[in-house]
This record gives structure tokens, sequence and C-alpha cells, in this order.
């Protein structure tokens, strides 16, 4: 353990996201998110929701402030009558915490977001039972 770092952040996820740099992009994916079949380098965070998660990452990550969305999310998919995923919302509050404005979100189709994902820096595999909840992140530059 080490002060200042949330025990959710694993030692592999912090060497991950210290290997990362500027523009590398990490995906965190719901349980249902085909995150072996689409990683380069995969990270197992079964037992955690993606929120805890965000919140911790987002401790320690930069997002890049050079683009106009370093976050995206997999948008839902045309005539699936889910409504709109809740854990957006949840998203929204944490990034806003973090000085990201939600019009900073990029949504992208389902089948993008996989072939994104197959050139993400890593893919962290997490327990998140709320559909819809994958979040792609794009790494930033400390100034």
């Amino acid at each position: 353990m080490l002060k200042g770092i949330s025990n959710l952040i694993s030692p592999e996820l912090l060497k991950i996201l210290m290997e990362m740099g500027h523009g590398d992009e990490i995906v965190l994916g719901d349980g249902n998110f085909p995150a072996v079949s689409c990683a380069n380098r995969l990270v197992r965070a079964d037992g955690h929701g993606i929120p805890a998660l965000l919140e911790a990452i987002l401790e320690l990550f930069p997002l890049d402030e050079y683009v106009d969305s370093p976050v995206a999310l997999m948008a839902v998919v045309p005539g699936d009558t889910a409504p709109t995923p809740v854990i957006w919302k949840s998203y929204e509050n944490i990034l806003s915490k973090h000085g990201l404005k939600p019009c900073s979100i990029e949504y992208i189709d389902r089948f993008d977001f996989y072939k994104r994902t197959k050139n993400a820096f890593a893919v962290v595999a997490t327990g998140e039972s709320a559909i819809y909840a994958n979040i792609l992140l794009k790494k930033g530059v400390i100034k």
C-alpha cells in the first residue's frame, strides 16, 4: 500500500498508468465488454465498479486538454430500447469534479468503440454490471 493511492489501483494498473504517454488511451470495460479479445494489454479489476475506479484513476491521470473529446463512451445501439444509461450521469459528475465539461464527451458506435479499443494502450476489465458503462480515457500531460 502507498499513501495517496487508492487501493482500487492495483500495482499492475499503476504501472500501466505510469507507462502511458500523452495521447495514449485506456478503456475501462464493463462486465459484458469483450476485454480479452480487444486488449493489447489487459488489467483485471473484476471486483470493482467503474465509477469508483474512474474516480481513483482521475486522481492520478491527467486528461488530454489538446483534443475536443478526451473521454468517449459507447453509444446506445440504435433501436435498443434501453433508456439513456444512468451510469453516464455518474461519469459526468466524476469528470466535472476533475474539470471536464460534459460537452467534451464523445459517443462512439459500438463497433467503432471496439476498433478504437484494439488500438488502446490497455483495457481494464471490471465487474461493472451497468449496461453501456464502457469508457475510454485519453491521457494528457502534467503542466
